[in-house]
């Protein structure tokens, strides 16, 4: 049996890029750094950076183009392929690149460059009615705990 399998949870490098095939189907493709951080066998913290292409494909290539922005944090399940070509010079190139199945957004950053779509309109928030509250004269020794309004 074989598998091909991948799971990456990583922040964005720069905005998507969408385009389409010749018949219509929406492509998208983004880059992903994760980050690895450990400590060497000298106690001292290293880490690393890997950074991974992702190619989306339909629906999901679109709301990636939609939500996703540089530096937003996304989730990628998918599989792994290598494809190769010539380029101009007539050198052989491979690259290996996840295609991905299913894509799921992190939180939604606190400054957004594109206005979004909120499903909710705004709550409006209303003063709460005014309470008067009772007066208690500390100097009665008769106080009880039902008669304090906290």
């Amino acid at each position: 049996m074989n598998l091909n399998k991948v799971f990456i949870l990583g922040r964005l490098t720069a905005d998507p890029q969408l385009r389409a095939t010749p018949t219509g189907t929406p492509v998208g493709s983004f880059s992903i750094a994760t980050n690895r951080v450990w400590n060497d066998k000298n106690g001292m913290k290293q880490e690393e950076t890997e950074y991974h292409n992702v190619v989306v494909w339909g629906r999901q290539a679109e709301i990636a183009n939609q939500f996703l922005r540089k530096g937003s944090l996304v989730l990628i399940e998918g599989r792994l392929r290598t494809r190769t070509w010539q380029d101009k010079q007539g050198q052989n190139r491979r690259t290996t690149e996840i295609i991905c199945e299913r894509l799921q957004l992190g939180p939604k950053p606190i400054s957004q460059t594109r206005p979004s779509f909120d499903p909710q309109p705004p709550i409006e928030k209303t003063p709460p009615p005014s309470q008067e509250l009772p007066e208690i004269n500390l100097d009665e020794e008769n106080i009880k705990a039902e008669d304090l309004p906290f």
